[in-house]
């Protein structure tokens, strides 16, 4: 079971770790701060090294209870790496601009919730730029205009963003902790991780955000439009 640094630490650039299993061109760590996915956000990327190779981690993913990491570089020998001490460094540039835009998805889900009631319906990211998909019936350029500089005032009130693991039974007694039409949790899970911006949002979520919103910066709409009936996008930019 690979314990996950980047669920209690997302500013964890550097660490060691044990290789626990070798798959193909995969290993899996006994613990790691490589995100492997999910929630819309891609999979970090970087390198791990054993003090004379290094190899550059191109996917990573989970896999039953382990975090696996896809490698590039010299791969001989690498059967013969189970138990092997390594450093793992996260590629920092992405993963941080990743975290300003997966707060940003939460600050534009936040005010569209509290202003509007309206439900997530998909979304996905990449470094600075995402979309999300809200059941709205209408969408108009002066609204998505007001969408915008409401976003925006709370990007700069420098809310603090917290996250915690709690128990299931504790999590779900919160009201709408789950903003999506469908519910992502699965049902054997025994703890829910949430992030909170304060004063504004509140869900269960497994990626990785800033501290704090003045980190996000400004934030621009910069296209909107219709996928159904009641099925709206809306799309960014951080810039």
């Amino acid at each position: 079971m690979t314990e996950a640094l980047y669920h209690t630490d997302a500013y964890l650039q550097e660490f060691d770790a044990v290789v626990t299993a070798v798959e193909g061109h995969a290993v899996a760590l006994d613990r790691t701060a490589f995100y492997p996915g999910g929630g819309g956000q891609p999979n970090d990327e970087g390198t791990l090294a054993d003090g004379a190779r290094t190899w550059k981690v191109t996917r990573v993913r989970k896999g039953g209870m382990d975090v696996w990491h896809e490698l590039d570089g010299d791969l001989s020998g690498l059967q013969d790496l189970t138990g092997l001490a390594v450093r793992g460094a996260i590629d920092w540039e992405r993963r941080y601009k990743l975290m300003r835009t997966h707060t940003a998805m939460h600050i534009l889900c936040g005010v569209i919730f509290r202003d509007y009631g309206a439900s997530v319906t998909g979304g996905n990211m990449e470094p600075l730029k995402g979309r999300m998909d809200f059941e709205f019936e209408t969408m108009r350029q002066e609204f998505v205009r007001q969408i915008e500089e409401k976003i925006n005032v709370e990007a700069a009130a420098a809310r603090p963003v917290k996250v915690k693991i709690l128990p299931r039974a504790e999590a779900f007694q919160i009201p709408d902790l789950i903003r999506t039409k469908i519910n992502p949790l699965p049902q054997g899970i025994t703890e829910v991780r949430t992030v909170e911006i304060e004063g504004l949002d509140l869900q269960a979520d497994g990626g990785t955000h800033v501290a704090n919103t003045r980190e996000v910066g400004r934030i621009r709409v910069v296209d909107y439009k219709s996928k159904g009936k009641i099925n709206k996008r809306i799309e960014v930019v951080v810039e």
